[in-house]
């Protein structure tokens, strides 16, 4: 059999295993997807298996080529039988070889777990070697039918000549998914329709653009071969690997160049002033907050974000002369004093130093405590360190939540690290987290040397990105490490699934620590499901909603199972006014296919919504939590306040900053 037999065999076991997987890409996921969502998570998915069987199968028809070499050198053939029929002989015993032992090992590391990395990279490579040894097994199986159906019917090869990896391909995935749901799971998969057809036919597109791309690049490298000087052997072979190493490096310098620009312009965005800011310093800020008139650090340097921070401070007392926004619009009186009914007990302070304010962590950090020396933030009950998303967003509600519930005996301490979107963000982790590092030691210094009575009560908030570079720090001391770094209590809204520290608190039992200190939850109610004994004890919270993509990705999920698609998962349940719980019975840990339809479920998680608790929004949330979890006091009907006026301040916020 020559080579190009093999070449043409393996894409027929590519398009069984493209078949296998395309019913699976239209299964539900954690939140509702467009079509185009689904036109990528089918494409890529179908296109990733294909390509991965191509090398499964290459690796296959190269140990069936040296069997049949042995084979024939040992005389095991019979003499009359011709070359065809000794490479198809030894190709299906290879196949039925291969397949139990690919399937049996991936089957025997799930029994064992897959644990670590390397654990799920052998898994990944006896599963995909083992299923397309059973999908040619299959496919040989299904061919041999058909010719003798053929020879039956008297068709001449017309019936022989039918494609049937497809079909063969569509068969095995419905007896799988049958085989798979059990009579309960029927008819729980309610979560949001499916776009099936333009997805599908969108999915068709994505798989031609990159066949199309595959193509040309093939067929480049085939000119490039021809035009090799000379007739020296392998010659032509080294300038199309040449031709193809220019190919991607020519692919990755545009990719590169691309990237920079995006990333330059996106940091422009962020550092823009909206235009009725540009005076804002001074009209709109207080002496108590980063960037006024009397701040250390200038009113340039901070960013939109931390402009926008800065004047969204809840006022102390009643405002008489209330400004018109930018929309129009005169805003109602939220002050600390209407909305609790009573006298605040201090004026709020605001640092924010902007990733401008400073050339390097350490002066930033430098000027940080110069600032909370400037306002006494030390003498507030309270001191909030907020580490905030990638772009510098501080959320409004968790730090206006947090100013009613302490009556304004508050400061809130807030560090820039990027000027990007949290997802363009990951590279500056490592920087975020040395700078919350150093800027924690910084008070803990400060805050050990006041006497015992006056010291603040010091607390964590992170949210999204920023919940991923603040518990960074206390990666390796386990619950511990707050402790150690005088933190009494911490929340952590839509910590993203990448956070090594989330992790060690929540997995395996570890002696530093304790498990009645932390929990993970979708809504309050949750929260207070645990009991009062429990809650009195717990002292870090991460509020991380089910349908939140971004508390769900990771690059774990191309290799191993995660937890929260496992057995014992929650069954999806809707909880009136909250995020809904649990996971869709049908979702099923499918390792390409799963990647890529959270990675969809991630980015349309945080596509701006209306004021309500859905996947990564956590507005609505935030009010009682950051009552509950920083154990604040105040009335059911301050909290009825609260809440109005919290969600008042955003429809305001919005108007001025759309």
């Amino acid at each position: 059999m020559e080579q190009s037999d093999f070449v043409h065999t393996g894409q027929k076991v590519g398009l069984v295993m493209a078949s296998v997987v395309t019913p699976s890409t239209l299964a539900p996921s954690l939140s509702r997807r467009s079509w185009q969502d689904q036109g990528l998570i089918t494409g890529l998915s179908t296109g990733a298996s294909y390509l991965l069987a191509l090398s499964s199968q290459d690796v296959i028809d190269v140990v069936a080529r040296g069997v049949e070499g042995a084979a024939a050198a040992w005389g095991w053939f019979p003499d009359d039988w011709s070359d065809s029929r000794r490479s198809s002989v030894a190709a299906l015993g290879c196949e039925l070889a291969v397949a139990p032992l690919g399937l049996g090992a991936a089957a025997y590391l799930d029994r064992r777990g897959v644990v670590t990395g390397t654990d799920g990279l052998l898994r990944q490579v006896a599963w995909r070697i083992g299923s397309s040894a059973l999908s040619g097994t299959v496919l040989i199986g299904a061919t041999a039918g058909v010719r003798r159906l053929d020879r039956a019917l008297g068709a001449d090869g017309r019936v022989a000549a039918l494609p049937l990896s497809i079909p063969v391909g569509l068969a095995a995935s419905a007896v799988i998914e049958r085989a798979r749901r059990s009579g309960s799971e029927r008819g729980l998969d309610t979560v949001d329709d499916v776009p099936t057809v333009r997805g599908l036919v969108a999915g068709g597109g994505v798989l031609a653009v990159l066949y199309g791309a595959g193509w040309a690049e093939r067929w480049t490298a085939q000119q490039v071969r021809r035009l090799a000087p000379g007739a020296t052997p392998g010659s032509g072979l080294a300038w199309q690997l040449a031709s193809h190493a220019a190919f991607l490096a020519g692919g990755s310098v545009l990719v590169s160049a691309l990237w920079t620009r995006v990333m330059q312009r996106i940091e422009a965005v962020t550092t823009t002033v909206d235009p009725w800011m540009q005076e804002a310093a001074g009209v709109w800020t207080s002496p108590m907050v980063s960037g006024d008139p009397a701040s250390l650090v200038p009113w340039e340097s901070l960013g939109r974000e931390g402009r926008r921070h800065a004047v969204t401070y809840v006022r102390p007392s009643p405002v008489v002369e209330r400004r018109t926004l930018p929309d129009g619009s005169v805003p109602s009186d939220l002050s600390i004093e209407t909305v609790m009914g009573e006298p605040a007990r201090a004026h709020p302070v605001q640092v924010f130093v902007g990733l401008d304010s400073g050339a390097t962590p350490t002066e930033r950090v430098e000027l940080a405590i110069a600032e909370m020396d400037r306002t006494d933030a030390w003498s507030r009950s309270l001191l909030m360190l907020v580490s905030p998303t990638g772009t510098g967003y501080v959320n409004y509600v968790a730090i206006a939540a947090a100013q009613y519930l302490t009556r304004g005996d508050v400061a809130s301490v807030t560090m820039q690290y990027s000027k990007r979107p949290s997802p363009l963000s990951l590279g500056k982790v490592r920087d975020a987290r040395e700078q919350n590092r150093l800027l924690w030691l910084r008070i803990l210094q400060r805050v050990r040397a006041m006497p015992p009575d006056e010291r603040p009560e010091v607390v964590l908030f992170g949210e999204s990105l920023g919940a991923h570079t603040s518990p960074d720090v206390l990666l390796g001391w386990g619950t511990l490490g707050p402790q150690a770094l005088g933190i009494d209590r911490a929340l952590w809204i839509g910590t993203p699934g990448g956070s090594k520290w989330m992790h060690e608190v929540t997995g395996a039992p570890r002696p530093d620590v304790d498990p009645s200190l932390v929990t993970v939850v979708n809504d309050h109610e949750q929260l207070v499901a645990l009991g009062d004994e429990a809650r009195s004890r717990l002292r870090y919270v991460l509020l991380s909603h089910d349908n939140d993509g971004v508390t769900k990705f990771g690059l774990d999920l191309l290799n191993r199972r995660p937890a929260w698609l496992g057995p014992d998962r929650p069954r999806r349940e809707v909880v009136p006014g909250r995020s809904p719980r649990g996971i869709p019975a049908g979702m099923r840990w499918r390792p390409v296919t799963t990647f890529v339809q959270t990675l969809v479920d991630m980015k349309n998680a945080q596509v701006p919504g209306p004021f309500a608790a859905w996947a990564h929004d956590y507005r609505a949330d935030l009010p009682e939590f950051i009552r509950d979890v920083y154990d604040l006091q105040c009335s059911d009907a301050q909290m009825d306040a609260i809440q109005d006026a919290v969600r008042r301040r955003e429809a305001y916020r919005e108007g001025a900053f759309a």
